[in-house]
């Protein structure tokens, strides 16, 4: 599967990346199918901000109703990893909901996206648009 990403999107990542250094980033994709045209940030609310994240749950309520009432899908999440690699961690592997949503993770120059499926994360290639 491959994945169309607003170069917008993309900028928009990594601006919200250096911004929230040496803390992590985190917020909600928007589109439809396998287009990503939009992204939400949200409030990293996790009380060790440098290390986790955890998207204010009401940026994911208004998300969520928004596109009930017509808006853009949400198609995934992202967040920052500040000093490791654009790969899901243990905590992202041990936490993640697998629902089959698409995780953007954004570390240095580099994003990269995931789909959490039932049995883990795969990796999927995109082009930026």
């Amino acid at each position: 599967m491959e994945l169309e990403v607003s170069r917008v999107v993309l900028e928009g990542l990594h601006t919200e990346a250096a911004a929230a250094h040496p803390h992590e980033c985190c917020g909600i994709l928007l589109g439809k199918g396998t287009a990503i045209t939009a992204h939400l940030a949200a409030r990293n609310v996790h009380p060790q901000p440098e290390r986790h994240f955890e998207i204010d749950p009401q940026a994911l309520v208004d998300a969520f109703r928004a596109a009930r009432g017509g808006g853009a899908q949400v198609v995934g999440y992202y967040h920052s990893h500040p000093a490791g690699p654009p790969e899901p961690s243990a905590t992202d592997q041990r936490e993640a909901p697998r629902d089959g949503r698409i995780w953007a993770i954004v570390a240095g120059p580099a994003v990269r996206f995931w789909r959490d499926g039932p049995n883990g994360f795969e990796p999927l290639s995109y082009i930026a648009r």
